[in-house]
């Protein structure tokens, strides 16, 4: 996969963004909000790179892709994820990146591609309440919030917002 907007390029996952992942995987707001998605070494980066890159042919997933700037610059990923639900988009750009649209112009651009690619008409989104920059992102890319209160996220009992997107 190969998506392009003005600002970004979004594509597949290649060895040599371990050290970018890594990176990128270091700010707070992933240690507060995604904690499992942290990579405290290059080398955490890069096998979970290599897992992510044979999913891509997989009937299951998950379906995860870089977003770059248009210089390459590695700035986050969006991806595709099964859960108990159906399917699940994730998203996130790197705190020095954050504030200027790419997490919104990015899923905007993913959602209606991946939909038609995996011939799936919904896609859940969850994030924690606190969280305002997620629950504003799903907001701008049309999804319907559906809940708002407490239930599990990442095996906690934590204030959360779930919503929908459907074609």
């Amino acid at each position: 996969m190969r998506l392009e907007t003005e600002r970004l390029v979004i594509t597949e996952f290649a060895t040599d963004m371990a050290k970018a992942v890594h990176e990128n995987s270091l700010d707070e707001d992933t240690r507060r909000f995604l904690p499992d998605e942290v990579f405290e070494t290059v080398e955490d980066a890069l096998e979970t790179i290599q897992f992510l890159m044979t999913q891509y042919a997989s009937a299951e997933g998950p379906y995860v892709y870089p977003v770059l700037l248009k210089d390459d610059t590695n700035i986050g990923y969006v991806q595709l994820v099964p859960n108990e639900e159906g399917w699940e988009i994730g998203y996130h750009i790197a705190k020095q990146y954050t504030g200027k649209g790419y997490a919104t112009e990015a899923v905007s651009k993913f959602m209606p591609e991946i939909a038609a690619k995996k011939h799936i008409s919904e896609i859940h989104g969850i994030c924690l309440k606190e969280n305002a920059g997620s629950v504003k992102v799903m907001e701008k890319c049309g999804f319907e919030i559906t809940y708002r209160g407490m239930g599990n996220y990442q095996g906690q009992e934590r204030d959360i917002v779930k919503a929908v997107w459907r074609i």
